[in-house]
Formats: C-alpha cells, sequence, structure tokens
C-alpha cells in the first residue's frame, strides 16, 4: 500500500502501542492523534516512522459531543485516497470526514465498538447512517457484529478485530514471573486471592465486589482482594470497607505502569473480579493466566467480555446481584481446582485472538 492512507484517532492511548506499530510498519500510514483523552497514559510518538500530527480534540455544546481541530484542513491539503478513523457518532468532525469522503470518492473505515443493544431509538437511527456509509467497520467482538447484522448492516463490511495491549512487552514478563509469596506475606493468610485493575470508578461497580466478600466472609469463606489503580471511588470504597470491617483482607495498592510489577500481582491471584463492565482488565489479567468474572448483562459490557469462556477462563454473575456475584466466586473455586490448566486455557484465548498479530492480519485482509 502506497503512502497515501490516513488514521485519524482520537488519542494515542499507550495500550494500542504495539498495533499502532505495526500498522505503522505494514501499510506506512500517516498517524494523526487527539491530543488528550481522560487521565490514560499517551504513547511515545518518535515510535512511530509517519506520525504527522497532534490535533486538539474540542468539546462541542456540552461532552461528549467533540470535533478534532486541523482534520478537516488535512482533507484537502493531502491527497489521501483512504481514511481509518475511530467511529464515533460523537464526533462531528468524523461525520464531516464521512460525508466529504463520499462526495469525492474516497475509502473511509471506521474502528468502532459498533453496537452494544443498548441504543435509543434516535441512536439506532444515526448508528445506521453513519456506519452504512463506511466503507467497512472494525468491530472488537462477535457479538456487536452480529447485533449489526441484524439491524441489515452488510455483513461484508463488518470484520471483528478484537483488542490488545502491549502483547510483545507482556509476554516477556509472563515468561519470566513465578509463583510468589506476595499476597501470602502482605495478609500474613493462605485465602485465595482476588483482584481487579483499571480505574476505581462508578462504572466498575466495586462496592458490589467489597459487599459480595462480605457476604462470603458471613459464611466463613474468606478471600483477599487487592484493587490496583486509582479514581473517582477510592475514597467511598475505602469507608465501605472500614465500615464492613474488612481492612485486613483489601489491599489498596494504587496504581502502577510497571509491567513486571502488575505480571507477578496478576499472576499470583486466582480470580480477576470486574463486577461493571470489564473491558481491558479482562485481557491485561488472562494475559497473565488469571481468570475473570463479570456481569451477564452484555449490552452494558464492554466488547472484552467475549474472551471469556464459562468455565474455561472465567464466568459471569446475575447483572448488578450482589449475591450472584458471591455466589459464582464461590462456585468457581469449588469447580476449578487445576490453576495450571486455567492459566493454559487463559493464555490461548490471549494468544491466538486478543494480540495485535491477529489485528493486523484483519486489518491486511480488509483494508484496499
Amino acid at each position: 500500500m502506497n503512502k497515501n492512507f490516513c488514521l485519524i484517532y482520537n488519542y494515542a492511548h499507550h495500550y494500542r502501542t504495539d498495533i499502532f506499530c505495526l500498522l505503522d510498519k505494514e501499510f506506512s500510514i500517516d498517524f494523526v492523534f487527539g491530543d488528550k483523552y481522560l487521565d490514560v497514559k499517551k504513547m511515545d510518538y518518535s515510535l512511530l516512522e509517519n506520525f504527522k500530527k497532534e490535533v486538539k480534540n474540542k468539546v462541542l455544546f456540552k461532552k461528549p459531543i467533540y470535533y478534532q481541530t486541523g482534520v478537516l484542513r488535512l482533507f484537502f491539503e493531502r491527497q489521501y485516497s483512504s481514511y481509518l478513523m475511530l467511529g464515533e457518532t460523537i464526533c462531528v468532525s468524523t461525520w464531516i470526514m464521512l460525508f466529504l469522503c463520499k462526495i469525492f470518492n474516497k475509502k473511509i473505515y471506521f474502528w468502532s465498538h459498533g453496537w452494544y443493544g443498548k441504543e435509543s431509538p434516535f441512536r439506532r437511527s444515526l448508528k445506521k447512517i453513519f456506519f452504512s456509509l463506511s466503507d467497512g467497520t472494525f468491530l472488537y467482538n462477535n457479538y456487536s457484529r452480529n447485533l449489526m447484522i441484524k439491524h441489515n448492516f452488510n455483513q461484508s463490511k463488518l470484520h471483528v478485530i478484537y483488542n490488545s495491549l502491549s502483547y510483545d512487552s507482556q509476554l516477556k514478563e509472563r515468561s519470566k514471573v513465578k509463583e510468589s509469596k506476595i499476597f501470602k506475606n502482605k495478609f500474613n493468610n493462605t485465602n485465595k486471592n482476588l483482584i481487579f485493575i483499571g480505574r476505581l470508578t462508578k462504572v466498575k461497580k466495586l462496592h458490589l465486589l467489597i459487599e459480595a466478600l462480605n457476604i462470603l466472609k458471613n459464611r466463613h469463606k474468606h478471600y483477599n482482594l487487592i484493587l490496583i489503580g486509582q479514581g473517582e471511588s477510592k475514597h467511598e470504597l475505602i469507608n465501605l470497607v472500614k465500615k464492613l470491617n474488612l481492612l485486613d483482607v483489601v489491599w489498596f495498592y494504587g496504581a502502577s505502569y510497571n509491567e513486571a510489577e502488575l505480571s507477578n500481582l496478576i499472576y499470583n491471584a486466582d480470580l480477576c473480579a470486574s463486577p461493571g463492565n470489564v473491558g481491558l482488565t479482562a485481557i491485561h489479567s488472562l494475559t497473565y493466566g488469571t481468570p475473570v468474572i463479570t456481569h451477564n448483562n452484555f449490552n452494558y459490557q464492554m466488547p472484552e467480555f467475549e474472551s471469556i469462556e464459562v468455565n474455561k477462563t472465567g464466568l459471569f454473575f446475575n447483572y448488578d446481584d450482589v449475591n450472584s456475584l458471591a455466589n459464582n466466586i464461590e462456585l468457581w473455586f469449588e469447580q476449578n481446582q487445576d490453576r495450571n490448566q486455567i492459566r493454559r486455557a487463559c493464555y490461548k484465548v490471549i494468544d491466538t485472538k486478543f494480540n495485535p498479530y491477529y489485528q493486523i492480519e484483519i486489518f491486511k485482509k480488509f483494508l484496499k
């Protein structure tokens, strides 16, 4: 492919470094990124040979609607024949680019969540127009693709690409990590260890996990809980832990971007629990061989729930049901005793689908 392809994305997320670098290598594609996204760490632009520029993500009217300044100027200044864009209907400049590409006979592809299943009638109509006009959409899971096919989208334009993290560096850590006494030394007990890694926000519903821990304690089933991350809900969660007298079995570890550190924590945990939407937490956990439990209302999930194979790499509990969460945590440890077998099953999911090498092959097959 010649140098007439441009990727325009809302932000250069550090965890997308591997796939961006592979796109850079395989397609010689120009990269344009928005300047900020929440408190997510930004990748190092110097790793990309074809990084072009950073544009501003400017809020219009009110959040979440935004506009990327300079993108339209790029359309007329550079004679790209094809664009790969983050497919967000809340981005006004993406809509304008979509119509311009149709008018000037250029290709435009979206990299998107696509359909969730919880859309209002207005949102469904908007998405119907948006995705139907694209030349192809790269989706994070089959669940979204199947929903879009039910809404009469052309299935030949819908390509499942899954998602990935920093796979190469994580594989190196996986090859080195070993069983350790990190939790036994911290808690001074031999309980099974539950872990969560991600931002401590309301949408993650971590209060349910702490309440489930208390339910299990009252059944004389004792577990430790490690929460890795920072966020708006931390103070509230600490207060809940104090109220339920669980301080001796809950560790607020804090945020960490040190992969060697994280690999040791995740590998030595027994089960990752994400009572709200699970997202990339599932990929990070499975990469180091730790299964995942999350809720079963897939319309309100992030696409990575599809990495969970029931009774192999994790399980699901009933949405917002703290008793179901407690019951399924207990059930998992009653039914799954071979920790090494579980690790192998977790690795397989990541190594076959949820990695940048799988993603780049899909891009190479369908980007034209």
